[in-house]
C-alpha cells in the first residue's frame, strides 16, 4: 500500500508541475531558526521572473512544512534563516523522496543556518556530497551570465560566495548558496537599502534558478 501511494503521489506531482498554475512555495522547518525571514524577497523575485523570463507564477508563494505531502505540488521550494535546521526522519524521507522525484530546493543561507544545514543535507543524502557549482555550470548562463558564478550581494564576513549543489541523474536537485544571501538582495530596497545594481544581479541570479528548474 505504501508504494503504491508514493506512486500515486509522484504522478500527482508530475501532473500538477506540468499541468497546473505555476507556483513556488517557502519551505517551513523546524529547529528554531527564522524560516520566515525576508518576507518580501519571493515576492519580488516573483514579480520580476513574470516580466522578464515570461513565467506565470502565482504572485504570493506558497508555505508547506517539510513533512507534508503538498511539497509535491511545487516544482521550486526556496528555504533560509540564520540558525537552527533539524530535520526528523521522516521529515528527510519526505523531503528526498520530493527531490528525487523532480523537486528542487534552494538553500540560501542568511548568514548563521551553514552549520546546522549541512548535517541536515547529510541525513537526506547520505551517500552523495555537495559539490562546489563552477562559473560554468549551466544555471549561471541561463538568461543571465555570471561569468564568475553566484554574484556576492551581502558582505558579512567578506569570505567569497559560493554555490554547492546536489545532483540527481544530471540533474540539480539542491541549491545551497553561502556567503551571497541572495534573497536579502530580492528583499525590499528600503528592507537592506542595497544599491540597484546589486538588487538587480541577485534578482538575476534568482531567475537563472526558477529557469533552470522550470526547464529542467
Amino acid at each position: 500500500m505504501k508504494k503504491i501511494a508514493i506512486f500515486c503521489l509522484l504522478v500527482s506531482f508530475t501532473i500538477t508541475a506540468n499541468l497546473q498554475a505555476q507556483e513556488i512555495a517557502i519551505l517551513k522547518y523546524n529547529g528554531g531558526g527564522d524560516w520566515y525571514a525576508n518576507p518580501t524577497a519571493l515576492p519580488n523575485l516573483i514579480q520580476f521572473c513574470n516580466k522578464e523570463i515570461d513565467t506565470k507564477i502565482k504572485p504570493k508563494p506558497a508555505t508547506v512544512e517539510v513533512s507534508n505531502i503538498g511539497i509535491f505540488q511545487y516544482p521550486f521550494l526556496h528555504m533560509t534563516g540564520h540558525g537552527n535546521v533539524v530535520f526528523s526522519n521522516e521529515e528527510a524521507e519526505n523531503l528526498k523522496t520530493y527531490l528525487l522525484s523532480g523537486g528542487f530546493l534552494h538553500i540560501d543561507d542568511n548568514y548563521g543556518m551553514e552549520p546546522y544545514i549541512r548535517k541536515e543535507i547529510a541525513k537526506l543524502f547520505p551517500n552523495k556530497k555537495l559539490e562546489e557549482l563552477g562559473a560554468n555550470h549551466p544555471i549561471f548562463n541561463q538568461k543571465f551570465k555570471f561569468k564568475d558564478g553566484l554574484p556576492k550581494i551581502h558582505e558579512h564576513n567578506g569570505k567569497r560566495p559560493q554555490a554547492f549543489g546536489i545532483t540527481h541523474n544530471n540533474r540539480l536537485i539542491l541549491l545551497f548558496t553561502l556567503e551571497s544571501d541572495l534573497g536579502d538582495g530580492w528583499e525590499d530596497q528600503e528592507v537592506h537599502n542595497d544599491d540597484a545594481d546589486v538588487r538587480l544581479k541577485a534578482l538575476q541570479m534568482g531567475a537563472n534558478i526558477i529557469k533552470y528548474v522550470f526547464n529542467n
